[in-house]
């Protein structure tokens, strides 16, 4: 071999150097730099390509020697890394897909089915519940809900909610996820059954007592969301955990569903059974007696899947990552995951403590350094739960109203009660069917693949483009025959949530924050949801009104229209997307290489302890 130029290196020198400094096998590696290195036949001596079409230039000494300190670094902080990592967490991070995943999706994913089964099928029976206890002797059209009921009706559950969220998310990181997890299913079964059983001499009565029960009711889902992500991620594996998050949320999707076909089969029942005349021929027959166990019913079921799981709940062994680096128990972590992984773990109780003892894992929440290394995180995982939840909830809760509003559904004095409620919960089941439920699962397929960040930007795109292929064209859409090509773009916008950011806002606060701070980061990042969510319950009662006065519902101001409600929902989704920009992406990475929780002092100084956004 000739002899090489001053800036010029020999293939053979080349792989010397990088055996040295432990970089073989050097082709992976290559292929991963943003500039891959290519070695020429003719001279043996490297140089860098910088677009498919350019033409190879030679490597000067300064582009090497950079090129090899960035692999350098890059192996030397895997490494560090790889020394740091407690066995017991590398276990569960390498962990191939057993029993126990599924055991615990279906333990956490009943519990979402119950919370997105009472969360939503209130808006399947306030039609009935205004006919029932706020009929007007003489009126043309049947009773409604006065707004300030139906916004505490629709509402009340969502305020209990972010604050389940917010105690039961710091409570989590304080108590431990296990001890807490029990809590909020046995409130959620108390309250779903005494909501069904709210009684009262007067209708205000039955209202205030309903309302009571559905806030305690929400304060125990709230508790859910931050323990039910969190324990699926301390126990998955980093290559598929974003799919079993994803599942455990997926659940929502068929307790929307059953909300729908439950009330189909309740319904149908007593509509067949007690045979009444539309409202418009008989105001008072149309709702017969034996409607009030209807919504009753409804609502108790909720009680049944969180019931049934409650006991294998309790059985769930505490996260490994709890007990070691909260609780500082190596022994307790190894002894659990060597019964759940069955492979025997060795505990490290020095290593535990030195991890733990660290500065850099001692700050808190309200601390500077925590807002250097996780605050614009903590303000997109925030903000784009808040746009999305405006406008999926507001699109959830009244799609009666929107129904109504283009003529799918028939006008009300032309029903019965009990037809009614079989109207709205067939038009709701089909929206689930078709749209909500085949998003989720999309995720759960996809997220592992394409990542969190890409399906939520999609999402959050396409979202807002059916949003305005609806208002746009609002005209259109509610003149007759026309009513179908409404529902599927209705459909579509269900879909991309579910196929986008509802899912993924659940999944990524689970996996970016330290682990003594995941639970309430992450109750923190639902609460902001759930505010979204009242200002989509609130706001849009009112703000879908009519123009007109006299077209309102009876009780409301005139609103800005549905279709001006559509333009403001697509804004939403517009913010959506610019704050997706400042949450970083975790697929395939670790929960600790993701916080940086085990990280050398000097890679945190240097800047490797922070996560930069996407």
């Amino acid at each position: 071999m000739g002899s090489t130029s001053a800036f010029s290196l020999s293939r053979r020198s080349t792989v010397d150097f990088r055996e040295k400094i432990g970089l073989r096998p050097a082709p992976p590696l290559l292929r991963r730099c943003p500039n891959p290195i290519k070695y020429s036949s003719a001279t043996h001596s490297p140089s860098i390509i910088l677009s498919p079409l350019s033409t190879p230039s030679p490597v000067s000494s300064k582009q090497r020697s950079v090129f090899c300190l960035h692999l350098f670094q890059r192996k030397r902080k895997q490494g560090i890394m790889a020394r740091q990592q407690l066995e017991v967490l590398n276990a569960l991070d390498v962990a191939k897909t057993q029993l126990y995943h599924f055991t615990a999706i279906i333990i956490a994913g009943m519990g979402f089915f119950t919370d997105a089964y009472d969360l939503f099928c209130i808006s399947l029976v306030t039609k009935l519940l205004g006919r029932i206890y706020y009929r007007i002797d003489g009126s043309p059209t049947p009773g409604t809900l006065p707004p300030n009921v139906s916004a505490a009706v629709n509402g009340v559950a969502f305020c209990g909610t972010l604050s389940g969220q917010l105690f039961f998310g710091w409570l989590g990181d304080k108590m431990g996820r296990k001890k807490v997890y029990g809590m909020t299913l046995m409130l959620m079964v108390i309250c779903s059954l005494a909501s069904g059983l709210s009684f009262g001499h007067t209708a205000k009565g039955v209202i205030a007592t309903l309302c009571f029960f559905r806030f305690w009711l929400g304060f125990g889902i709230g508790g859910d969301y931050p323990l039910s992500a969190t324990i699926m991620s301390e126990y998955a594996n980093k290559k598929t955990r974003g799919a079993f998050i994803a599942a455990v949320f997926a659940m929502q999707g068929f307790g929307i569903l059953t909300g729908g076909i439950v009330t189909l089969i309740v319904s149908s029942a007593f509509k067949n059974h007690f045979k009444a005349p539309p409202y418009s021929v008989d105001h008072i027959g149309s709702t017969v007696p034996e409607a009030d166990f209807v919504w009753r019913i409804i609502l108790m079921f909720g009680a049944i899947p969180a019931a049934v799981t409650y006991y294998w709940r309790m059985k769930m062994p505490e996260t490994a990552r709890y007990t070691a680096l909260v609780a500082k128990n190596a022994k307790q972590a190894a002894q659990d995951m060597t019964r759940v992984l069955q492979v025997e773990i060795q505990e490290e109780q020095e290593k535990v403590e030195r991890i733990t003892l660290k500065e850099s894992n001692q700050f808190g929440l309200f601390s500077k350094e925590f807002v250097h290394r996780h605050g614009l995180h903590l303000l997109g995982t925030t903000t784009t739960w808040f746009v999305l939840d405006i406008a999926f909830y507001s699109q959830n809760l009244f799609q009666k109203d929107i129904f109504s509003a283009i003529g799918w559904i028939p006008k009300a004095a032309t029903m019965n009660a009990l037809e009614e409620v079989f109207k709205i919960a067939r038009a709701q089941t089909l929206i689930a069917l078709c749209g909500t439920v085949p998003g989720y699962w999309f995720t759960v397929a996809l997220i592992d693949t394409i990542g969190r960040f890409t399906i939520q930007m999609m999402g959050f795109f396409f979202m807002m483009v059916f949003m305005l292929g609806l208002a746009i064209p609002y005209h259109h859409w509610t003149t007759p025959g026309n009513h179908i090509g409404f529902v599927v773009m209705y459909g579509l916008t269900f879909f991309f949530a579910n196929f986008g950011p509802n899912s993924t806002t659940f999944i990524v606060p689970a996996e970016i924050f330290p682990a003594r701070l995941r639970s309430t980061c992450h109750g923190i990042s639902a609460a902001a949801g759930k505010a979204g969510a009242i200002v989509g319950s609130f706001g849009f009662l009112y703000a879908a009104q009519n123009k007109d006065k006299t077209k309102t519902d009876r009780g409301y101001p005139a609103g800005i229209g549905v279709r001006n409600s559509l333009f403001v929902l697509a804004a939403c989704n517009l913010l959506g997307l610019v704050f997706t920009l400042l949450v970083p992406e975790s697929k395939g990475k670790s929960l600790e290489e993701m916080s940086g929780e085990n990280e050398e002092e000097e890679m945190q100084e240097n800047g490797g302890g922070r996560t930069v956004p996407v």
